[in-house]
């Protein structure tokens, strides 16, 4: 600026204040430079820094998952151990990839455990056939009333739920191969005690009870006093949290005094519904994350020939599946020697063909409280 120069202009009405505007050459060198290709090295280092992150989460979840499966390892071959060896004699012996062929397991509810009194109980008190098919994405169930009266090989005709009392789950097994024609491929063997144990150690489950519930009188869980005043097990209708003692009553439960259609046949639907959910929650991310610490619970109340790889192939399959189909046997109602039994019909036979998918899934006849028959879910 020259000397005597004023860093402000004169108008005609005076000074205008404030201060004297900067050319654009000025401004420009007043502005920071920036070096060629910073912000596409900026961008290179976050995309650094969010690859480390993905492989840092995948191999925290494979280890992860490796810790867990030998926990659960553990708890299987303890199951492993505790499955009589002519069971295994009885499965069909055929190498099968669960992860693309269809596989069929019996469940096998017994009525043993801890309590005074079941020591010695060995009856099935639940029988249930389980087809998981791959292809379909479909997994079936099919009950098996504990009163069907059928041929017991080597015993004659009894109620079938007397088969394992005789023989353990071998006959059991070889009474559900002569009843159905079916090779059998795998076995799992639970009493009330595992039942229970199995269920809270997953944390629970969520069934949807279809209607309300007042049961007959079983397993009082009050003072003497006060059963003698009990109505019995009340479930109201909707969905709710049960723990292993209460899922175990409502798999168990034979009358509604709320409903008299409800009866000990239907009761198969029950069991259904409550091992849909224990799939479910076994097969849920949040069993997956606790497995290494729970593991070994999650396998200690079973007895079964299945590996700790093959449960977790049809734990898979089960994950995939996207509907189930729910079946049950039937017959008529009768008396023989004073038993209650339930005699088969040939219904059956074509049930049996719907719970395979050789044919389309047909529901009980209705007014038929003991009719055989599926339903989709």
């Amino acid at each position: 600026m020259a000397e005597g120069d004023k860093p402000y202009r004169l108008y005609r009405g005076g000074r205008k204040k404030g201060r004297v505007p900067l050319g654009s050459a000025t401004r420009q060198t007043t502005q920071p430079a920036r070096a060629p290709g910073s912000g596409a090295r900026r961008r290179r280092r976050w995309g650094l820094w969010i690859a480390l992150g993905v492989v840092g989460l995948v191999l925290l979840a494979l280890v992860w998952g490796i810790l867990g499966y030998r926990s659960f390892a553990s708890g299987v071959d303890k199951a492993n151990g505790r499955l009589p060896r002519g069971a295994k004699a009885e499965l069909a012996r055929r190498d099968r990839a669960l992860l693309s062929e269809p596989t069929t397991f019996l469940v096998i509810g017994t009525d043993g455990g801890r309590a005074a009194g079941r020591e010695d109980a060995n009856r099935s008190d639940s029988l249930m056939l389980v087809h998981l098919d791959p292809g379909t994405h479909r997994v079936s169930y099919l009950s098996i009333p504990r009163d069907l009266r059928v041929e017991i090989p080597g015993y004659g005709s009894s109620k079938i739920n007397a088969a394992n009392q005789i023989g353990g789950p071998a006959l059991t097994l070889a009474t559900v191969k002569a009843l159905t024609g079916l090779p059998i491929d795998h076995v799992v063997v639970v009493d009330f005690d595992g039942f229970k144990e199995l269920i809270d150690a997953i944390g629970g489950i969520e069934v949807n009870v279809p209607k309300p519930i007042l049961s007959n009188r079983f397993d009082c869980p009050y003072k003497p006093a006060r059963c003698a005043k009990w109505e019995g097990w009340r479930f109201a209708k909707g969905k709710q949290h049960m723990d292993g003692r209460r899922a175990l009553v409502y798999s168990r439960i034979r009358t509604n005094q709320l409903d008299p259609s409800d009866t000990d046949i239907t009761r198969g639907n029950r069991q259904q519904i409550v091992a849909d959910a224990v799939g479910d929650e076994i097969a849920s991310l949040g069993t997956f994350l606790r497995l290494p610490f729970m593991g070994d619970t999650l396998a200690a109340p079973l007895a079964t020939d299945l590996s700790a790889w093959e449960l977790g192939q049809l734990g898979w399959v089960r994950f995939r599946s996207s509907s189930s189909l729910r079946c049950r046997l039937g017959g008529e109602p009768s008396s023989l020697g004073g038993e209650s039994v339930l005699l088969g019909s040939e219904d059956n036979v074509a049930v049996i063909s719907m719970w395979l998918g050789r044919s389309a899934p047909l529901p009980p006849p209705k007014g038929t409280l003991y009719g055989a028959g599926c339903t989709r879910r």
